[in-house]
C-alpha cells in the first residue's frame, strides 16, 4: 500500500504511520485525512498488527495545523462539510479498536493538536510545542478540538488555551494532562514501542473492549457508563482468553492469549 502525504510501515505487530509533508510542517489537507483513514481501515482488519504509533516526518513537526491554503479557498457551506467530514475520520480514529499512540515530535498545533487529541495516548518529545491558534486567523477549532481538549484537560484551562491560542511546551502538555509521557527525541518512539509492546502481552479482546468502555463510556452519565461496563465485563467472561488469563494466574505462569 503506497501513499502520497503519509509513509506506512509494519513490524513486530506495530504500524507506523507517519505524516510526510515535512516541507510544509505536516500541515493536514483532505487528501492526508483520506489516506490516514485508508492506512487505518487496512490496520484494523490487520489480525498482525496490534497497535498503532501515528507521528510526523522531520524534526520539526508532528502537524502544524491544517492546510491554510486549502482552508483559505472554502466558503461558509464547503468549510462545514469539510469540518463534518474531517470529525467523521477523527471518531474513526478515536474509536479504533486498537490502541492508538501519537508520538509527538515537534509542533502539534491546530488540526495537528486535534489529530492527536483523537489518538488514545500521546508521548511527546522534550521538543514539542501544543496548541490550538486557530483564532490567530478568525476561525476556531473544526475538528473536534472544543469538545476533546476540555473532556482531557478540564474546562477552565482548555477555554484559555482556545481563546488565546497561546502555545505550550511538552512540560507543561504533561502537567495539564495533554500527554502521558515526555521524552528526550531520541527514545520517542522507542517509548511508545514500549508501552505498545506491555499492552500486547495482555488479553486482546480486553484491552479492545476497554478502550470501547472508555470512549462510549465517557459520552454517557456515569450510570450508562457503568452499565456498559458491565455489559462488556459480563462478555469477556465467555471468551477463551479469560479462561486462559485466570488459569496461568493460578498456575503462576504467563498467559498465553489468542484473542478469541
Amino acid at each position: 500500500m503506497s501513499f502520497q502525504n503519509i509513509l506506512f510501515e509494519s513490524k513486530d505487530r506495530i504500524a507506523y504511520l507517519t505524516l510526510n509533508r515535512p516541507d510544509k510542517l505536516n500541515a493536514l489537507n483532505w487528501q492526508t485525512m483520506q489516506e490516514l483513514q485508508a492506512a487505518l481501515t487496512s490496520v484494523k482488519e490487520d489480525g498482525n498488527v496490534g497497535g498503532v504509533i501515528l507521528t510526523g516526518a522531520g524534526s520539526k513537526a508532528f502537524a502544524a495545523g491544517a492546510d491554510i491554503g486549502e482552508l483559505a479557498q472554502q466558503t461558509p457551506v464547503s468549510a462545514k462539510e469539510f469540518s463534518l467530514n474531517s470529525q467523521e475520520i477523527l471518531r474513526f480514529i478515536e474509536r479504533f479498536p486498537k490502541p492508538i499512540i501519537a508520538a509527538v515530535n515537534g509542533f502539534c498545533l491546530g488540526g495537528g493538536s486535534e489529530l492527536a487529541l483523537a489518538c488514545h495516548m500521546r508521548v511527546a518529545s522534550d521538543k514539542a510545542k501544543f496548541g490550538q491558534p486557530e483564532v490567530n486567523l478568525g476561525i476556531m477549532c473544526g475538528n473536534g478540538g472544543t469538545q476533546r481538549l476540555p473532556r482531557l484537560i478540564g474546562k477552565g484551562r482548555a477555554i484559555e488555551l482556545l481563546i488565546t491560542g497561546n502555545m505550550i511546551d511538552a512540560n507543561e502538555a504533561y502537567r495539564l494532562g495533554w500527554v502521558n509521557h515526555v521524552v528526550a527525541p531520541e527514545q520517542l518512539l522507542p517509548k511508545c514501542e514500549e508501552i505498545l509492546q506491555t499492552v500486547f502481552k495482555k488479553g486482546p479482546v480486553a484491552v479492545q473492549l476497554t478502550l470501547e468502555a472508555v470512549i462510549h463510556g465517557m459520552e454517557m452519565t456515569l450510570e450508562e457508563g457503568a452499565q456498559l461496563e458491565s455489559n462488556l465485563f459480563g462478555m469477556l467472561f465467555s471468551t477463551e482468553d479469560m479462561k486462559e488469563g485466570t488459569k496461568a494466574f493460578l498456575e503462576k505462569r504467563q498467559a498465553n492469549f489468542q484473542g478469541r
